[in-house]
């Protein structure tokens, strides 16, 4: 009998809930140069569906395991079958929660990745990557010109 591990900010999820972590690839830019960094992140339910329909994605590994083994006592513990260097995504805590209520709403969706197993067959691709701390920056030539008339009344 496992002891019951309860999420004081989350009384609707327990321990024994399902969960998908994924092994993303991801690159950070520091000082001009872009480097490539594994992490670890929660694979809410709609999303795997669509990742099994065969989009590209970054993600080279997915583990389906409970809620109980990456959050005991809500401190991050990455998967068996992750490499040591891998990092938790940012809200990890947080996200992996949202994502076990994911797939209470939509259990079906737990077929494509069975409990204590894992996936590699993923379209897996860092053609586009995924730079996470990049920064957006809208400039004055980024805006549409628009007609005189586009909001006037005819």
């Amino acid at each position: 009998m496992t002891t019951a591990v309860t999420y004081p900010n989350a009384p609707d999820v327990s321990a024994d809930d399902y969960v998908l972590i994924g092994l993303a690839t991801c690159f950070i830019k520091a000082d001009g140069e872009v480097c490539q960094v594994k992490i670890a992140e929660p694979i809410p339910s709609a999303a795997l569906e669509a990742l099994v329909k065969g989009i590209p994605t970054s993600y080279e590994l997915a583990v389906a395991t409970t809620l109980g083994a990456v959050l005991p006592a809500e401190e991050p513990q990455l998967p068996a079958d992750f490499p040591p260097e891998t990092q938790f995504c940012d809200d990890f805590a947080y996200r992996a929660i949202a994502a076990a209520r994911t797939y209470k709403s939509r259990p079906e969706a737990q077929t494509h990745v069975p409990l204590d197993t894992h996936k590699t067959d993923f379209n897996y691709s860092t053609e586009r990557k995924r730079v996470l701390n990049s920064d957006r920056i809208v400039k004055t030539e980024d805006n549409v010109k628009q007609h005189a008339y586009t909001h006037q009344v005819l």
